[in-house]
């Protein structure tokens, strides 16, 4: 992995905001947090994107019996 040193000027605020509720120590490991995040959830959209969507017709007890039953 090749890592770079990168100047950025990112809103104070939103920074503690993300330390506070994150409970990580760095301002380094929020902004590695979120980017990580956000490639995540994008290749999530990405992978929707590609199977596309199912309709199941399964009630609630079903499902909750399907489950139980892995």
């Amino acid at each position: 992995m090749s890592m770079g040193k990168t100047t950025v000027f990112v809103d104070e605020t939103l920074i503690k905001h993300a330390l506070q509720v994150t409970n990580l120590k760095t301002k380094k490991d929020v902004i590695e947090a979120g980017l990580r995040e956000l490639v995540r959830k994008r290749n999530q959209e990405l992978l929707q994107q590609e199977l596309g969507t199912f309709d199941l017709d399964l009630s609630l007890k079903e499902l909750k019996k399907r489950r139980a039953e892995r």
